[in-house]
């Protein structure tokens, strides 16, 4: 199983969802709506769930072994360091921008 593609869609306006993350499976099979959360330890990926009539939540797709979940963990992880990284330059490069375009009073002094 190959990992073909990853898109991450982050989210600046919440304290612990960093992103949504759809991956591509062998440029044959897509899972949408995975998440990037930010726990008490660190990041961790959550897969797709529904949430039932009881309140709980049940994974609509998932691996199912330790060794395809940790691939695909890791895999959304720097995709995801990676987004975030090009996000927070793109910030600070309009942030400097804006800097650069204040107007500063003048200091000539009147006669």
């Amino acid at each position: 199983m190959n990992i073909t593609d990853v898109k991450v869609l982050t989210v600046s306006d919440d304290e612990k969802l960093k992103a949504f993350v759809s991956i591509v499976i062998d440029n044959c099979f897509v899972v949408r709506d995975i998440k990037v959360i930010s726990g008490n330890t660190g990041l961790f990926v959550a897969m797709p769930a529904k949430k039932m009539k009881d309140g709980s939540h049940r994974d609509v797709a998932h691996p199912i072994d330790k060794t395809t979940r940790q691939m695909l963990v890791d895999h959304i992880l720097v995709e995801y360091n990676k987004a975030w990284s090009s996000k927070k330059k793109t910030e600070d490069s309009v942030e400097d921008k804006s800097h650069n375009n204040t107007v500063r009073p003048s200091t000539f002094a009147s006669a």
